[in-house]
C-alpha cells in the first residue's frame, strides 16, 4: 500500500521531521567546506538529514537541505527517505522500492497538465537581478573546483523539435554571478540533446530545477529509454499529473513547487574550466577541462527558498541511493522483459554501485532449462546491453536466500560460492561511467570497458548445502520463542553480580 504523494520538499521535510529524520542546524556555518563537512558527517554517521536556517554571509532568508535522499537515521527503516520521495511506506526495504518502481514502467504515462502559476514564482529575478552569487552554493570537499550549484537539481531540456523533453541530473559548477559549467557527456540523454542543438548552431535552452518535489530527483537519474519523458513516467507511476508552469525567459516548463528554479542557455562553442569534483566512486575526481557554459537569463524562488545539497563521495550517499536503486530498478524491469526467473536487482550502495547483484529462485532451472552458464550468459547480456547497466563492473548471480541489500550477506555469499578461477563470464566492452578509477586511462576515455559476471549459484539438488544463519536454520516456532526471550532480557539487564545467590 502506497503513502501519500508528498507535493513538495517542504512537505517532505515536515514528514521527516514527524520521523525525527531531520534536524535544523540553528547555529552559522559557512559555505566554505563547513556545510560539505557536516553533511559527509551525517552520510558517516547515519544522522537526521541537516537543516541550515543560518547561513554566513546570507541574509536573504535562503536555507539549505542536506542529505535530503540518503539513509535514513530512523531505526529498521533505511531506507525511509527514498521510500517517502517515491510515496512508498517510510519501513520500505530496499527491493519492496525497486519492485514497485520496476512495476511502473509497463504503466501508462500520464502527461503533465501546465497551471497558470505556482509558489517558484513567488519572486521573479531577471537580467542583471539574476546573480547566482546571491544564492547559498557551498564549496564542498577540499579539492573541488569551485562551488556546485547543482548537486541534486533537475536538468529540463527540450529537442529542438520539441518531441522530446529530458529530466536529468548532472553536476554543474557556478562560474561567477550568471554563469555556470558542467558535464553534458555523450552518454547521457542530456548531452545527446545538447549536440541537436549544437547541430543547428544554436544555444539549448535549459531550466534548473532545485527542490521539487522528493520523487522529481529519483526520476530524473533514473535510465529510461531514449525519447521517453520522465514527467510523463512520473505522472503513471503516482497515477495523477504533474503540475508545471512556463518558465520565464526560456519556452520550458517546471514543477510548480520547486523551490529555486534557474533558467537561460547552454552557448554553442564557448567553454569554461571545470572541476575537479569529490564524486560518488570516493575519490576527488579528473583536473580541470573545458566544458560548455550555461548563461543564466532569470532566477525564480519561492520565498525563504530552500536548496537541496548532496556532498557526492565515499559510500552511502544519494549518487548510490537514488542512481544505484533507479538503474536496479530499470534493470529488474528489463530482465523481466526477457523471461529471465529473476527475484531481485540492487546496486551494492556500499561498493559505491561498482558491484550488481542479481538473484534467482531456487527453482531457476526448471523455469528456463537453462544451465548455471546459460543463465549467467543471458543476465549479462541484458546488463551489458543496457544503459541502466553502465555502473557495474562486477555482477554477482546469486541464489535469493541472499537479501542482495545486505552488504555482510553478499560478501559472505560470493566468498563460499564463487569458483575463483571458474564459472565466470566476460564480457569485453560495455559502457561504464568514465568516473570508474578501475578501468584505464582509455577505458575511462572511451566510457567503455569489460565487465564480469559471476555465477554463485548453489546446486539445485540434494547436495544443495544447508545455511546456519538464525532466520534459515531453526524453526519458526523456535525463532519466536528465542525473539521473544531476548525481549524479555533486554529490559533486565544488570551485572552478573547483581544475579541473585
Amino acid at each position: 500500500m502506497n503513502a501519500p504523494r508528498l507535493h513538495s520538499l517542504r512537505e517532505y521535510i515536515d514528514t521527516l521531521a514527524g520521523l525525527g529524520d531531520v534536524q535544523e542546524w540553528a547555529h552559522e556555518v559557512d559555505l566554505n567546506l563547513e556545510v560539505g563537512a557536516a553533511i559527509r558527517h551525517c552520510y558517516d554517521t547515519k544522522a537526521p538529514a541537516p537543516l541550515f536556517t543560518r547561513i554566513h554571509g546570507q541574509d536573504n532568508g535562503f536555507r539549505i537541505l542536506g542529505a535530503p535522499g540518503a539513509l535514513s537515521s530512523v531505526s529498521g527503516a533505511p531506507f525511509a527517505r527514498v521510500a517517502l520521495s517515491l510515496g512508498l511506506p517510510f519501513s520500505s526495504s530496499g527491493p519492496e522500492i525497486v519492485r514497485a518502481l520496476a512495476d511502473a514502467r509497463s504503466v501508462t504515462p500520464i502527461a503533465p497538465v501546465v497551471v497558470d502559476s505556482g509558489p517558484c514564482h513567488e519572486n521573479v529575478l531577471l537580467g542583471d537581478a539574476a546573480d547566482l552569487t546571491q544564492l547559498p552554493v557551498p564549496l564542498l570537499h577540499d579539492g573541488d573546483g569551485g562551488p556546485y550549484i547543482n548537486t541534486w537539481g533537475t536538468i529540463i531540456v527540450s529537442t529542438p523539435d520539441g518531441r522530446w523533453t529530458n529530466w536529468s541530473i548532472a553536476r554543474i559548477m557556478r562560474l561567477d554571478r550568471n554563469r555556470m559549467t558542467g558535464i553534458l557527456h555523450f552518454r547521457q540523454h542530456l548531452g545527446q540533446i545538447y549536440r541537436m542543438w549544437v547541430d543547428q548552431g544554436k544555444p539549448m535552452p535549459f531550466a534548473l530545477v532545485q527542490g521539487a518535489e522528493p520523487a522529481v530527483p529519483f526520476v530524473a537519474g533514473m535510465a529510461l529509454p531514449d525519447g521517453t519523458d520522465e514527467v510523463g513516467f512520473l505522472g503513471g507511476y503516482f497515477g495523477q499529473a504533474q503540475s508545471l508552469v512556463r518558465c520565464r525567459t526560456v519556452d520550458l516548463h517546471v514543477p510548480a513547487n520547486a523551490e529555486i528554479v534557474i533558467e537561460g542557455h547552454v552557448a554553442v562553442g564557448e567553454t569554461a574550466l571545470e572541476g575537479p569534483m569529490g564524486e560518488y566512486t570516493g575519490y576527488i575526481s579528473g583536473s580541470p577541462r573545458p566544458l560548455p557554459v550555461y548563461h543564466v537569463t532569470a532566477i525564480t524562488h519561492r520565498d525563504q527558498a530552500i536548496l537541496p545539497v548532496v556532498v557526492a563521495g565515499e559510500p552511502v550517499e544519494e549518487t548510490q541511493t537514488a542512481s544505484g536503486i533507479m538503474a536496479s530498478a530499470e534493470l529488474l524491469h528489463q530482465l523481466r522483459q526477457t523471461d529471465l526467473p529473476v527475484t531481485d536487482v540492487w546496486y551494492s550502495l556500499e561498493s559505491a554501485l561498482h558491484l550488481l547483484v542479481v538473484t534467482v529462485p531456487r527453482d531457476w532451472s526448471e523455469r528456463t532449462r537453462f544451465t548455471s552458464e546459460q543463465l549467467t550468459r543471458a543476465v549479462a547480456d541484458v546488463v551489458s546491453g543496457s544503459k541502466a547497466g553502465m555502473w557495474a563492473s562486477r555482477v554477482l548471480l546469486l541464489d535469493d536466500d541472499v537479501d542482495p541489500t545486505d552488504a555482510n550477506e553478499v560478501m559472505w555469499a560470493f566468498a563460499t560460492r564463487a569458483h575463483p578461477v571458474e564459472r565466470q563470464h566476460v564480457v569485453d566492452v560495455k559502457p561504464i561511467v568514465p568516473l570508474m578509477l578501475g578501468y584505464s586511462a582509455a577505458e575511462r576515455q572511451a566510457a567503455a570497458g569489460p565487465m564480469k559476471t559471476y555465477d554463485c549459484l548453489l546446486p539445485t539438488d540434494n547436495s544443495r548445502p544447508r545455511r546456519t544463519a538464525f532466520t534459515h536454520n531453526y524453526p519458526f516456532e523456535i525463532q519466536r520463542r528465542v525473539i521473544e526471550g531476548a525481549r524479555r532480557a533486554s529490559v533486565n539487564v544488570g551485572s552478573a553480580s547483581d544475579s541473585p545467590r
